[in-house]
């Protein structure tokens, strides 16, 4: 069951799930924008907790992979299973977003870091699906 969004949410980081890699994007609902801040290896947990620490958000956001027609593959499941961890360790709401395409987009925007402007573009999807 998704958590409930709530007025008191308003600091965010947000995640570009990978095995390998993991993209961090912070961001504000009053701004309704979000800021690239960096990628950290995939799994590093201490990484996590020192970006929860240095930026205080409210809430997490993590990008969850489907197929082009929206049904789940592999890597929708360990997306989800990251954020219960995310969940589980910070007490902090986790919500997902469908990011197909972000790392594409993030590309063709000409990104340096592709997966912290993916994690950036699941974050602003997530401000205009919840405005």
């Amino acid at each position: 069951m998704a958590p409930a969004l709530t007025p008191a949410h308003q600091s965010f980081l947000a995640f570009d799930f990978g095995l390998r890699r993991i993209g961090v994007a912070s961001g504000t609902r009053l701004l309704g924008a979000a800021e690239p801040r960096g990628t950290i290896k995939g799994g590093d947990f201490a990484a996590i907790a020192d970006l929860i620490k240095t930026w205080q958000p409210d809430a997490l956001v993590i990008g969850v992979p489907r197929h082009p027609d929206g049904n789940p593959h592999e890597m929708t499941a360990k997306a989800q299973n990251f954020g219960r961890r995310l969940s589980g360790r910070y007490h902090l709401p986790v919500f997902e977003v469908d990011e197909r395409y972000t790392s594409v987009e993030a590309e063709a925007q000409g990104a340096l870091d592709v997966d912290a402007a993916a994690a950036a573009l699941i974050l602003e999807q997530f401000f205009r699906e919840h405005p």
